[in-house]
């Protein structure tokens, strides 16, 4: 478990981003996921609900479905996770339209679990159309992921929240929030990856918008990217050359379900193939 404070984390951050390195998050589901992504020497490690869906063989929009409550199985992975995690940064998903957790309480005790910091998922973000509408206005809203996203901030804990278009970069920016990731949907690819989804020239024009929205509140917060069609390194490379601007990836579906999948099915494969 990494004992830092918020203020040293980002100043690692930083000293990357100055150096001319890219970011890389990773969506850790499992303890091993985490183990190794840790070995890769990645920037930071993010465990929430969808992580345990995934490697279970479901889509992430699991975690957004009534199948269990995210906020406690976040804390059941934290078990898991941070007790092998030496030296990287782990964030909390926190369901931040909770009903049934008073925040401040909540967030106190991610911190003393030993989380190093959060992000909003499952996030109502995910969710268009009329659902959409009925959650904004029986107070289900973005809003109040806005508010955890400020109380961790108040509590000194990294704060890495998931934004969807300009106004919510905005609104996160102006709560606090260390780094904006830029979403731009369910990722592509694999056996329960998404088949509809927008085509990266496309996530380069609203990644634009969204560090735009941000650093014109904060010109020094960092902005990464995550999900629809930037789901192999080849993709997240593509973007970041189209995005110069932008400060790194973060990926979970595209690297631990991915991963798993090409390399156990080859495996698996390849002991199928022994003859007598």
């Amino acid at each position: 478990m990494l004992a830092k404070s918020r203020t040293e984390i980002m100043a690692d951050f930083k000293a990357q981003v100055k150096a001319g390195k890219i970011l890389v998050g990773v969506g850790a589901g499992t303890g091993i996921t985490a183990k190794c992504s840790e070995q890769a020497d990645v920037d930071m490690l993010i465990i929430y609900n969808s992580g345990r869906f995934r490697m279970a063989g479901r889509g992430s929009l699991s975690g957004l479905l009534s199948y269990g409550d995210a906020n406690k199985i976040v804390q059941e992975m934290g078990q898991e996770v941070l007790p092998i995690v030496k030296k990287t940064p782990v964030l909390a998903g926190v369901c931040g339209t909770d009903p049934f957790r008073v925040m401040d309480i909540f967030l106190k005790q991610l911190k003393a679990q030993g989380f190093n910091g959060v992000q909003n998922f499952p996030t109502v973000g995910l969710i268009d159309g009329k659902f959409r509408e009925n959650l904004e206005e029986t107070g289900m809203g973005y809003e109040l992921e806005v508010d955890m996203i400020k109380k961790a901030h108040d509590l000194d804990l990294v704060t890495c929240p998931y934004v969807f278009d300009p106004e919510q970069a905005t609104a996160m920016a102006e709560a606090g929030a260390d780094v904006l990731v830029a979403h731009m949907g369910l990722t592509t690819k694999g056996s329960i990856g998404a088949e509809t989804a927008v085509t990266l020239d496309d996530c380069c024009v609203k990644i634009r918008e969204i560090i735009a929205a941000g650093r014109k509140v904060r010109p020094d917060i960092i902005v990464i990217c995550h999900g629809g069609p930037i789901a192999d390194p080849e993709d997240a490379a593509y973007v970041i050359e189209q995005v110069p601007e932008i400060d790194g990836f973060f990926g979970a579906s595209s690297i631990e379900r991915l991963a798993s999948e090409r390399s156990m099915s080859a495996q698996a494969a390849a002991f199928k193939a022994i003859t007598k």
